[in-house]
């Protein structure tokens, strides 16, 4: 994968989100996938039809991206989110993702902040 590629899946995968094109699952994300909500989600969502079943929320929102890194198979990008509806908020969120030969991803972890959220937790 190079940086283009990279944000070429990134596109397709909001213009999917945006739209809750379910069916797009099947080509950003190999059959198999792992995908993490968070770095300690566990286990993760496994599986296309788990992963079109998290994409069933409909509220709207905007999406900025940028590469950070690229290496080989893995990419990591900068998302900002912007929600809308009756409760907006927003978060940034770095992606981590895995692509197998074709371009599809077979690993996808975020890595999300938001504003109201502290940044460690005590134990």
């Amino acid at each position: 994968m190079d940086p283009a590629a990279v944000m070429t899946w990134v596109a397709e995968y909001e213009r999917a989100w945006r739209e809750r094109d379910v069916d797009a699952v099947g080509r950003l994300f190999t059959d198999d996938a792992s995908y993490l909500r968070s770095p300690y989600d566990d286990p993760p969502l496994r599986g296309l039809a788990a992963i079109r079943d998290f994409w069933a929320d409909d509220t709207p929102f905007e999406m900025t991206a940028e590469p950070v890194a690229v290496q080989g198979d893995t990419a990591v990008v900068r998302v900002e989110v912007h929600y809308g509806g009756d409760r907006p908020k927003e978060y940034r969120d770095l992606w981590v993702v895995r692509f197998d030969g074709d371009g599809r991803a077979s690993w996808f972890e975020e890595w999300a902040y938001w504003p109201d959220k502290a940044y460690t937790q005590s134990g």
